[in-house]
């Protein structure tokens, strides 16, 4: 982890807050299984259909023109919705079932609010927002990190992290999300930061960059105790929110 930190640079995983976890999730739903720039249309296709003038967009210039104003559909408006409009923006019909679900659960309080989700730690996040249809784990550990901005959270079933396990310490094969959840234990509590260097080992590995890695022997993923990897503790944001 050391040399991927020398080799990545500074931790630059800056939390975007956006206006709910409605906003969030169902963003999260559009975009599941596609292309980032199929999610984009379909998602921009979602939000103009809710806005009263066809001549806007999703993105609407203030009174003094120095400051856009985003526009998102409130759950109640989600709800009164015809699925035949959900489904003429490009949704399928799993995720039009997943955006009411997340619309009548967030109108019945289920979903918090942001401001009572800070009160809650991980895994009551976790628990309460994976109750909604379409919405696991793992969606939920994005939003941990990159809405809410925890600090410990890794995780474990997300392909380009175990992936850039596999590179960072020389593995044949990616790790199980067990072994990989039972050697992260070393770097909590910063176990974001190292999710966050993991996704740049990937990076590093596409751009053909060199650098030192430690080979990791069995014993260590299989949970032995052993010193702990350098602490991989943020010294400084630089606001990025790319994974």
């Amino acid at each position: 982890m050391a040399a991927l930190i020398e080799a990545a640079g500074p931790f630059r995983l800056h939390p975007q807050e956006c206006d709910s976890p409605f906003r969030h999730l169902a963003e999260a739903i559009v975009s599941q299984q596609i292309s980032g720039r199929a999610a984009t249309a379909i998602l921009g296709r979602f939000v103009a259909s809710f806005l009263q003038d066809q001549r806007n967009i999703s993105r609407r210039r203030s009174r003094k023109g120095d400051a856009t104003i985003d526009f998102f559909p409130s759950p109640e408006a989600v709800l009164g919705a015809k699925e035949s409009k959900l489904r003429a923006a490009g949704l399928s019909s799993a995720k039009v079932e997943a955006i009411y679900d997340l619309a009548a659960k967030t109108v019945e309080g289920v979903v918090p609010s942001t401001l009572l989700l800070r009160t809650l730690d991980d895994e009551e996040v976790i628990d309460r927002l994976t109750v909604v249809r379409g919405v696991g784990r793992w969606t939920v550990q994005m939003m941990l990190m990159f809405q809410l901005g925890r600090a410990d959270v890794l995780p474990t079933a997300d392909y380009g992290v175990r992936n850039g396990f596999r590179i960072a310490y020389r593995r044949r094969s990616l790790p199980t999300p067990g072994e990989l959840q039972r050697f992260g234990e070393r770097w909590a509590p910063y176990r974001s930061a190292a999710a966050w260097y993991l996704w740049r080992a990937v990076d590093l590995e596409k751009a053909g960059v060199e650098w030192t890695r430690p080979r990791v022997v069995s014993s260590q993923l299989s949970g032995a105790a052993r010193p702990r990897d350098v602490d991989v503790a943020p010294r400084r944001r630089l606001g990025e929110r790319t994974r």
